[in-house]
């Protein structure tokens, strides 16, 4: 069996990394700088001084370098992946990018056999050290199945999202969450504020109660976002979340209002909320009306 490949040994890079050093086949490393190599080559890692050297004896390669222009550069520059990859190679970009990147990459390395995966992951640095963390692959079958063995070191769940892109898709759909929810959270601990609470107390609050229902991620439980049936086992849960989240929105824009603090993620959610859980108001209920 031949060896893996690592290029890109930063924040996550590295603890990705260091979950492979335990495979029997060995590990190649490459990044940049000399000094993110030595702790591998201590522990039995062979360094690779350029791209190119990696895919001279790895034929499955995870790159974790910092965008779009930096994965062009290792697998197309000079020194690159292509220079001396075989027919057969995998290589697999956890780098967030474009989704057109990924599709343009692949068509690229399509014609010299080298299969390209787009395998973002969420989880943090924290994730990875654990081996925890989620990965989203877009690819082909047989790519995906050659990847699996090697993503199972550091990630507990393996998402086969679809084709080359998708799963970048799935990642950038997944960092809007995350990202709207921290606006949110700024939000919600400017309306705390204003009230004269504590602001460290009540995010220990979240926490824990996210912890329990699981936050945003709960409601993510059906294939579609159509409309629900009346007759659709989802229909009393979510009608009970809309009821429940229309009161609370109405309840937190009136303190903002008393509080003269202004909300609008909140009344943008007041909006749509209902309709995002696919159990819209009748017209004459709706919010404005």
């Amino acid at each position: 069996m031949a060896p893996v490949g690592f290029i890109g040994l930063g924040q996550m890079g590295a603890p990705m990394a260091r979950r492979l050093l335990d495979r029997p086949d060995g590990l190649v490393v490459q990044d940049a700088r000399p000094e993110a190599l030595e702790p591998f080559t201590k522990a039995g890692a062979r360094a690779a001084s350029r791209p190119r050297d990696v895919t001279e004896t790895a034929d499955v390669v995870s790159i974790m370098v910092r965008d779009d222009a930096q994965v062009e550069e290792v697998l197309l520059g000079a020194g690159g992946i292509v220079e001396t990859a075989a027919p057969g190679t995998v290589v697999a970009v956890h780098s967030t990018i474009a989704d057109s990147t990924a599709v343009r990459l692949a068509r690229e390395l399509e014609p010299r056999g080298i299969l390209f995966v787009d395998a973002p992951v969420s989880g943090g640095a924290g994730g990875a050290m654990k081996g925890k963390l989620a990965v989203m692959v877009g690819g082909t079958d047989e790519a995906f199945e050659r990847c699996r063995e090697v993503f199972g070191h550091w990630a507990d769940h393996v998402l086969h999202a679809g084709p080359p892109g998708a799963g970048t898709r799935a990642k950038l759909a997944r960092n809007l969450l995350h990202f709207v929810s921290f606006t949110a959270a700024a939000e919600a601990q400017r309306l705390a504020e204003a009230a004269g609470l504590d602001l460290v107390e009540l995010g220990k609050v979240v926490r824990h109660s996210d912890a329990v229902t699981g936050g945003p991620g709960a409601i993510m439980l059906r294939d579609t976002t159509a409309p629900v049936a009346p007759g659709d086992n989802w229909y009393p849960i979510l009608t009970h979340v809309r009821e429940l989240g229309n009161k609370d929105l109405s309840l937190a824009l009136a303190l903002g209002e008393q509080l003269g603090v202004d909300l609008p993620l909140a009344r943008l959610a007041l909006e749509r909320f209902a309709t995002g859980l696919g159990v819209p108001l009748e017209d004459a209920d709706r919010v404005g009306s």
